[in-house]
């Protein structure tokens, strides 16, 4: 008789036995596995044989954090001012439906006069006792109604109706408003909390380096003095021209533009803060909107809004005034001041400053019209 192995009692494998196809495959999965997850643990700290990242390593994902925390940002702000669209336009409605519906009362006082008049006079037509009672819809669906009242009751009747219509369409509409902001103040809230989050990773991770590589992480950064970047400038106002001492003059295409490019020259060493928009702090599209409201022309709010301000500028035809954009997202820009510099607001703890357009992954150009 055939003896028959029991599946659960399979002879166990040697462990220098060689492999075979399923068994290799299973172990190879699992090595892999542990490989990554060895990986992941470079930033988390958690990992026992990982080597510490190099002050490089924390600085590509300081910086990473800091892009990532500019696109909330960005977020942010044009829920911001979705926000504060809606809530103007509900304010509007709301005041718009109290003055129609004091016209609905009115006309309704009217209604009742007329009502009282004939019951003085032998009763009340039985179509305006209906149009007075709890439900007068009934009444103004009615059109066949109106024939049978006379022509100063049919207009009265008939301006109610359009009061009353009016009056609902309004309400209506502030509803539809209200649900409007309250669903755009929730996106706010949440891009709120992604930008925090984002700014206290990169904090925590700047506080893992020393002063003197911080330092040199802002030297590589672009961050200079702000008496530094004030003198590159030059003494005396732009009247037109960029430049100076420290960079190529080149002249802004047009009056507004120099103005813009001034402004942005007093604004250095501002602090970045993410949603701010002057005067005393800024965040990206902030600064570029405050210095070219100060030239006369109103820049939408956000990176991905401003773009579309003008038409676009190739690289090689850029002027002082222009908007440099960057990243493939569009989740910053500055202002060009010539010689291949720009002024920005880079992120927190980097105050306005001038930079080289190179510094970032240049996306495209506008010039506000």
């Amino acid at each position: 008789m055939t003896a028959t192995v029991a599946s659960h009692r399979k002879p166990r494998q040697h462990p220098l036995a060689p492999l075979t196809g399923g068994t290799r495959t299973a172990r190879t999965a699992a090595t892999l596995a542990l490989a990554g997850a060895a990986t992941a643990t470079v930033f988390d700290g958690t990992g026992q044989a990982a080597s510490p990242p190099t002050p490089a390593q924390v600085k590509g994902r300081i910086n990473a954090l800091y892009q990532e925390a500019e696109v909330a940002t960005q977020n942010y702000n044009g829920a911001k001012e979705a926000a504060g669209t809606a809530r103007q336009e509900l304010s509007r409605l709301q005041d718009e439906a109290a003055r129609r519906t004091q016209r609905l009362n009115a006309a309704r006082t009217e209604l009742g006069e007329l009502a009282a008049s004939q019951y003085r006079s032998g009763g009340v037509d039985p179509t305006v006792r209906l149009l007075l009672s709890a439900d007068p819809q009934r009444y103004l669906d009615g059109a066949a109604v109106l024939e049978r009242a006379g022509s100063h009751q049919a207009t009265a009747v008939a301006g109610y109706a359009r009061r009353l219509g009016s009056v609902r369409q309004v309400r209506q509409r502030a509803e539809e408003t209200a649900e409007r902001l309250a669903a755009t103040e929730a996106t706010l809230k949440k891009h709120r909390v992604t930008v925090v989050h984002k700014l206290d990773a990169a904090e925590q991770l700047l506080s893992r380096l020393t002063a003197e590589q911080r330092q040199r992480m802002a030297g590589r950064d672009g961050a200079g003095t702000v008496r530094a970047d004030r003198g590159a400038r030059g003494d005396g106002p732009l009247d037109g021209i960029t430049g100076g001492s420290g960079a190529s003059a080149a002249a802004a295409p047009n009056p507004r533009a120099a103005r813009a490019v001034s402004f942005a020259y007093a604004a250095l060493g501002k602090p970045y803060v993410w949603g701010a928009t002057g005067p005393s702090a800024y965040d990206c599209s902030g600064l570029t909107q405050a210095a070219w409201k100060s030239g006369g022309v109103a820049l939408p709010r956000t990176t991905y809004t401003q773009i579309s301000s003008g038409p676009r500028i190739d690289r090689s035809q850029l002027a002082p005034g222009d908007l440099v954009f960057f990243y493939s997202g569009i989740s910053h820009v500055g202002l060009y001041i010539g010689g291949g510099k720009m002024i920005h607001a880079p992120h927190p703890g980097a105050p306005v400053r001038i930079a080289p357009i190179d510094q970032m992954p240049f996306a495209a150009a506008t010039r506000p019209a």
